[in-house]
């Protein structure tokens, strides 16, 4: 099942909204992005330093008649591990998804989870005051709300 807009344009499938975060180049797979490459020498040693990408973190934007809002899932981070900007109608949200203490860990036998860095820029669809903004994180979510401009006051510039 796929969600739809007003205008009844496809969103995104289902399968999609099931990865909390997305690597850059599965943006259409639910797989997590890959943290380590298999090596491909013939030995088992894995280079830890090799193509870590960043997920990229699954948002929701929607607008109510006050406000704008941004949420993600964010189970797992402090929000002392979040970094949260907006620069020209432009928000972004960096943080890090600790997995914890694995010095034990001698075999996966399954690896789905995305550990590490995330990070996710969004043009906002609408103007905002950047001045007033609330920022939480409750239960995982992280929720954004920004006061949207009145229509009447962004500023319109004639083309001459």
């Amino acid at each position: 099942m796929a969600r739809r807009n007003r205008d009844d344009d496809l969103l995104m499938e289902e399968d999609e909204l099931t990865a909390a975060f997305l690597g850059d180049d599965d943006l259409g797979s639910s797989a997590p992005a890959p943290q380590q490459q298999a090596p491909t020498d013939g030995t088992d040693e894995w280079d830890e330093e090799d193509n870590v990408l960043p997920g990229q973190l699954a948002v929701d934007v929607y607008e109510t008649r006050e406000y704008l809002v941004v949420k993600a899932r964010t189970a797992g981070v402090n929000n002392h591990d979040l970094d949260v900007s907006i620069s020209d109608n432009t928000l972004t949200v960096r943080g890090t998804l600790s997995a914890g203490n694995e010095e034990d860990v001698e075999n996966y036998f399954l690896q789905e989870c995305y550990w590490g860095e995330f990070s996710r820029s969004i043009a906002l669809p609408v103007p905002v005051k950047e001045e007033d903004i609330d920022a939480q994180l409750k239960q995982g979510v992280l929720t954004i709300k920004f006061l949207k401009l009145k229509q009447d006051t962004v500023k319109k510039i004639q083309v001459l």
